[in-house]
């Protein structure tokens, strides 16, 4: 019988109690006016990403030579480039790639740091030692100095790869230079952003592996696979929710930084790092080439702030100052 009652589900009272934790932490979250804020400007820029390219009555890529270098007027309301092409246009488009990018790599850093996490913490002794000596290994090198070295150092060997497939296939897909940027980009981007959601769940694991629902997980014959995902990772899924808000905004700004450098998302695509890249070499004599997307992407990121911050506190109130 007693083994029945440690294998037995969790109790109702168990599941309301778990329940209402959520509930109050929702009220909590829609309490916080900031991360209301935030939370309207994301689903705004959600909504612009993926329908705003179809809104505009211009496409990106159109470019008009006698209206080169407008100031915003009724016909263009962010002004137009060097090239006449919108600005208001190539500022949507370039939401959607930073929503893409921030979204790509961030479920690819979390897959990678939960999982490395996971099992350090669970595991313990020299494993553990060896994937906490390779996320500081990770966390020591500088973020933009390692997408450097990965852009020089696979951009050569993977575009003559797809040169080599175009010759084979004749498949004009191969010849979108795109395909290249996005890889290199969500791989350096990924490599980089793993080790902190690593060492948070590590923190989150060694906290519960000792608890007595583990221990009696473990007395029960689980596999280790069961034991972790059914009660150890999803006490980290508070923690780790905060983490990937927060996480979010800084892969928009990463990304921005790694296309202002010129190793990131290349022109024709818009980037607002590429973008703001540009309209720094003519901010002088047309601000608004600079204006518009650093004014968009500082938005963006002040959103991801609020919500972080509400979440932080509406699932740790005891955190709050």
């Amino acid at each position: 019988m007693a083994v029945e009652t440690l294998a037995a589900p969790a109790s109702a009272a168990d599941i309301e109690k778990h329940a209402s934790l959520w509930s109050d932490a929702w009220h909590r979250l829609l309490a916080n006016r900031l991360a209301m804020v935030g939370l309207a400007v994301i689903v705004l820029l959600i909504l612009v990403a993926i329908f705003g390219p179809w809104m505009t009555p211009y496409d990106f890529l159109s470019q008009d030579l006698n209206a080169r270098n407008e100031l915003p007027n009724a016909a263009h309301w962010l002004g137009t480039d060097e090239l006449g092409r919108d600005v208001l246009a190539r500022v949507i488009y370039g939401a959607r790639t930073a929503l893409i990018v921030s979204l790509i790599v961030t479920a690819i850093a979390v897959a990678i740091g939960v999982t490395l996490g996971a099992i350090a913490g669970y595991a313990g002794g020299p494993l553990d030692s060896a994937i906490m000596w390779l996320t500081d290994m990770t966390m020591s090198v500088p973020n933009l100095l390692l997408a450097v070295v990965i852009n020089a150092s696979l951009k050569p060997p993977l575009t003559a790869w797809m040169d080599r497939m175009y010759q084979a296939t004749l498949n004009p897909i191969w010849r979108n230079s795109l395909i290249v940027d996005f890889v290199l980009v969500f791989g350096a981007m990924a490599l980089v952003s793993w080790p902190a959601y690593c060492r948070l769940v590590r923190a989150q694991v060694l906290s519960v592996r000792s608890r007595n629902y583990v221990t009696a997980a473990r007395a029960l014959g689980l596999p280790t696979r069961v034991i972790l995902m059914r009660y150890i990772v999803p006490n980290a899924i508070g923690p780790l929710i905060v983490a990937v808000s927060a996480g979010l905004g800084a892969a928009m700004v990463l990304e921005s930084a790694f296309s202002f450098l010129g190793v990131g998302v290349n022109p024709p695509a818009p980037s607002w790092g590429n973008m703001i890249s540009d309209g720094l070499r003519v901010w002088r004599t047309y601000p608004h080439l600079l204006a518009a997307p650093a004014a968009v992407l500082g938005i963006a990121t002040i959103a991801f702030s609020f919500l972080g911050d509400g979440l932080n506190d509406a699932l740790n109130p005891k955190g709050r100052k």
